[in-house]
């Protein structure tokens, strides 16, 4: 499940990118809007909506509760690919659903502001920074602090905060692809 950034949504190129990458491997995904398109007006207008994290989390949260009953995901695995600040609304949904969500993948997150919750979150955690996005890399390396869990960060060289270098998101992609390959992979019958 993807949790977009400020402003962003399912038809993210860059999520979509990520996503694309993820079924060649035979992980699905699913992307939605937290932001109600009712709500996206006003978010672009004065950023009411886009560091809610509480209301973005809970309907993670919901989405996350809903999907976990559909029969095509009964039994599976479940992951979080969370960008910007969907970085921190999947941080939280995942210390809020331990027994069901399996990994997480951060790329170029605000974790500071789910680093209330970072002792709490369980799943193995992969953090991917730009390494030319250095207010975000430093604010990752905060969480990496507080994490009690398996976590990696990961720096992409060269990359800015939304990886449109020439083969950025591909890096970013792969180690998605990778972490979600260790950790959502079901053991074999």
């Amino acid at each position: 499940m993807f949790a977009h950034g400020s402003g962003s949504g399912r038809l993210s190129p860059r999520n979509r990118e990520v996503a694309e990458r993820l079924e060649k491997r035979g992980i699905g995904t699913l992307l939605l809007d937290l932001l109600m398109a009712t709500e996206v007006p006003a978010d672009e207008l004065n950023r009411q909506y886009r560091f809610n994290i509480d209301l973005l989390s809970g309907r993670l949260l919901a989405a996350t509760d809903w999907l976990v009953h559909q029969s095509a995901c009964e039994g599976r695995p479940l992951g979080y690919f969370g960008a910007s600040t969907g970085g921190a609304v999947a941080m939280v949904a995942a210390a809020l659903r331990p027994s069901l969500v399996a990994a997480i993948v951060l790329r170029g997150a605000r974790s500071d502001l789910g680093d209330h919750v970072a002792a709490e979150i369980r799943c193995p955690t992969l953090v991917i920074v730009g390494g030319d996005d250095l207010s975000i890399l430093e604010l990752n390396q905060r969480t990496m602090q507080l994490l009690n869990n398996v976590h990696e960060l990961v720096v992409v060289p060269g990359a800015s905060h939304l990886f449109e270098e020439p083969g950025a998101l591909a890096r970013v992609a792969d180690h998605a692809v990778a972490w979600f390959d260790r950790y959502l992979r079901m053991p074999e019958a």
